[in-house]
């Protein structure tokens, strides 16, 4: 699939692109019973996040989230629930390794999978717990792996790293300047990780935790590393999960949704209003017609975007509002965070009546205070122009 035209940077000029992500991890250092990747982040579990980030960019083809057997069917049921796309739940192994090596078996074995997905040309691997990854990385990673083979993000190491002798004191330290963290995500030619995992013994299987080293020990492939971002962290113990739902908030408060009628008046004006925002926060701008329940905007609402702005020259507005906001209402995101709503009337008629459209406002208003009741909060907008 080629990529989006939402990629910012440089774009991967690669045939086919998928992505791994291993989510069979029993959390034990988390503590609690239920494992990280399923535990709930503004109420949505924090494997969902992570296949949102990897969904939303066009030229990864197919999703394959990792699981513990005991886990297929509610992951299947996040899968369904959120509205995800593209996505592939298979059963995990006892390690990492092999639930990686599952995971890249759908891709050339009919063991794992009702039938073969197409061989990408470069698969991505990205642990299921780190949901903060933007499409410039994986970007960076994809094509540094085209050229060398494979590639992982890389960050600077925060603490010194000491060895100790066999009585517990300090043998020596390594020079923190020299040394980085292997941090996620990587990426690999299909051909050259496959077939180091084809080759791998079972100590390396059960034992072992880079994917790098494995290139390198079975296929001489030595990986580019390339410098990742301060987001790309793994939530690991639950003050993680609280730093997670944080900049998930933040996150929240710096997107927003324009949806338009598809009159080629309207249109004009939510792609105005986007090129205008596009540079301060994040912006997606829809044109649909409500009244068909456009599947577009149920996956807009399955990804927990909390602000709206809805632009038309019907009439009657509070209709239009009435119906986004039984769609809001349906999905339950409101229940989650504060939704906001803000309703820009269009008035292009040539009789322009100030007190019509004052009446209209009045409506939205008493409207608001209904939805203010259910954690919507609804703002009207009148523009009269002839």
């Amino acid at each position: 699939m080629e990529p989006s035209s939402g990629s910012r940077d440089a774009r991967p000029t690669v045939t086919l692109v998928a992505a791994v992500l291993p989510a069979g991890g029993s959390g034990e250092r988390l503590g609690g019973a239920t494992p990280k990747q399923f535990c709930a982040v503004q109420g949505r579990p924090l494997v969902s996040y992570t296949v949102r980030a990897m969904e939303r960019i066009s030229w990864i083809s197919n999703i394959i989230v990792v699981v513990s057997p005991e886990n297929i069917e509610t992951m299947k049921s996040i899968v369904e629930k959120y509205g995800h796309k593209r996505v592939t739940v298979v059963k995990g192994g006892i390690t990492r390794h092999r639930s990686i090596f599952n995971g890249l078996k759908v891709f050339a074995e009919n063991e794992f999978s009702n039938q073969l997905l197409q061989k990408p040309e470069v698969v991505i691997i990205h642990d299921a717990v780190r949901p903060f990854v933007e499409e410039d990385t994986l970007s960076k990673v994809v094509m540094a792996a085209k050229e060398h083979g494979a590639a992982g993000a890389i960050r600077p190491l925060v603490s010194t790293v000491i060895a100790s002798t066999a009585d517990g004191c300090l043998d020596h330290s390594l020079e923190r300047a020299r040394y980085r963290a292997s941090e996620m995500p990587q990426a690999f030619l299909f051909d050259i990780i496959y077939e180091a995992y084809q080759q791998c013994t079972n100590y390396d299987l059960d034992y072992g935790t880079e994917c790098l080293h494995l290139a390198l020990k079975y296929c001489k492939t030595n990986a580019k590393l390339v410098e990742g971002t301060a987001d790309l962290w793994k939530v690991t113990y639950k003050r993680d999960l609280q730093a997670a739902e944080s900049i998930i908030k933040d996150n929240l408060s710096q997107q927003v949704c324009v949806i338009t009628d598809v009159k080629e008046a309207v249109a004009q004006v939510g792609f105005r209003l986007h090129e205008s925002l596009k540079n301060q926060i994040k912006v997606e701008a829809i044109s649909i017609s409500l009244s068909k329940n456009d599947s577009q905007l149920q996956n807009i609402f399955s990804g927990q975007c909390y602000n709206f702005v809805c632009v038309n020259d019907k009439k009657y507005a509070i209709q239009e509002t009435q119906q986004l906001v039984d769609m809001l209402e349906k999905s339950n995101i409101a229940l989650l965070y504060p939704v906001v709503l803000i309703s820009v009337h269009l008035d292009i008629s040539e009789n322009i009546s100030f007190s019509i459209g004052m009446e209209e406002l009045t409506r939205i208003k008493k409207f608001a205070r209904e939805m203010k009741k259910k954690n919507t909060l609804v703002y009207g907008l009148l523009i009269q122009y002839k």
